[in-house]
C-alpha cells in the first residue's frame, strides 16, 4: 500500500473522500448484470427448447425446424449464460460506507500520529527456560517398531 494513501486516510479521519464518490456512482441501478444475463439465458432455454419445440411439433412443422429450435435453445442459452458470467458486471454493489464515523477518542492513544504507550514487561520474561525447569517425559523419544513384534514372536514359540 502506498504511503500517500495512508497519509490521506490519516488526514481525513480514517476515511477517504473518494469512497463517497464511488458510493454515489454505485447507487445507480444497472439492468444489464450477470444476474439478468443468466435469467435471460434460462428464459431463452425454456422458450426455445421446451416451449417452441413442443408447440411446432404439435402443429406438424418439419422435423428440421423443430431440431433447429432445440439446438438453438440449448447452445444459445449456454452461450448467453457463459457470456454473461464472463463479461457482464456483478449485480452486487460493493460495500462502500457512506458515513464513516471517527471512533471514540478513548480508542486513540494521545494525539493523531503518535505511537501507543510502551508496554512495561520485564526483559527477563522472554529468556529461555533453565535446564530442569520443565518435566522430562521422553515424549519425543522414538518408540521401537520391532519391540512389540519381537515379543509376539517369542510368545508363539
Amino acid at each position: 500500500m502506498p504511503l500517500s494513501l495512508v497519509a490521506d486516510v490519516l488526514a481525513n479521519g480514517g476515511s477517504l473522500p473518494q469512497l463517497a464518490q464511488l458510493a454515489e456512482m454505485g447507487q445507480k441501478k444497472r439492468w444489464l448484470t450477470k444476474k439478468t444475463g443468466v435469467l435471460f439465458g434460462v428464459f431463452w432455454f425454456i422458450l426455445l427448447t421446451m416451449f417452441a419445440t413442443a408447440f411446432f411439433g404439435i402443429l406438424g412443422a418439419p422435423d428440421e425446424l423443430v431440431g433447429a429450435f432445440a439446438v438453438t435453445g440449448v447452445f444459445g442459452a449456454m452461450m448467453i449464460i457463459i457470456g454473461s458470467l464472463a463479461v457482464l458486471p456483478s449485480s452486487k454493489m460493493p460495500f462502500m460506507p457512506t458515513n464513516v464515523e471517527r471512533p471514540n477518542d478513548q480508542l486513540h492513544y494521545g494525539t493523531q500520529g503518535t505511537l501507543p504507550p510502551a508496554q512495561s514487561v520485564p526483559a527477563g520474561f522472554y529468556t529461555a527456560p533453565q535446564t530442569g525447569s520443565w518435566r522430562d517425559t521422553n515424549d519425543l523419544q522414538p518408540a521401537s517398531v520391532t519391540e512389540n513384534t519381537t515379543k509376539l514372536l517369542e510368545k508363539d514359540e
